[in-house]
């Protein structure tokens, strides 16, 4: 499964807003979003099935909104209200079985990452 590819991070303000995006591979059956803050274990944002099933975590609740676009197979992490907690490397990973196979947040194939900074 070919690696997928993120854009769209950058430096935005508290309390804005920024869309990241991942082009994955068509075979692709669960996309998720992780970050990475500095000096803190990676965790999950958030996951998306191929039917359009979205899970969330805690933090981002309310905040973050997961879509995809299936026929440019680009999945979408909309991130507002952004908080200087929400910095950090966005990574999205694929896998090519149903989102909960080997557990939520399980992911074999993974981006090179990309920067978000939120300032004041």
């Amino acid at each position: 499964q070919a690696a997928p590819v993120e854009s769209g991070g950058g430096s935005v303000q508290v309390g804005g807003s920024l869309t990241l995006s991942c082009v994955v591979s068509p075979s692709s059956e669960c996309v998720a979003w992780f970050r990475q803050a500095p000096g803190k274990e990676r965790e999950g944002v958030a996951t998306i099935s191929t039917y359009g099933k979205a899970v969330y975590n805690d933090p981002v609740k309310g905040r973050f909104t997961i879509s995809q676009d299936n026929a440019k197979r680009t999945v979408y992490l909309q991130m507002n209200s952004l908080q200087f907690e929400d910095t950090a490397t966005y990574y999205c990973a694929t896998k090519n079985y149903y989102c909960s196979y080997g557990g939520t947040w399980s992911f074999s194939t993974w981006g090179q990452g990309t920067q978000v900074t939120v300032s004041s």
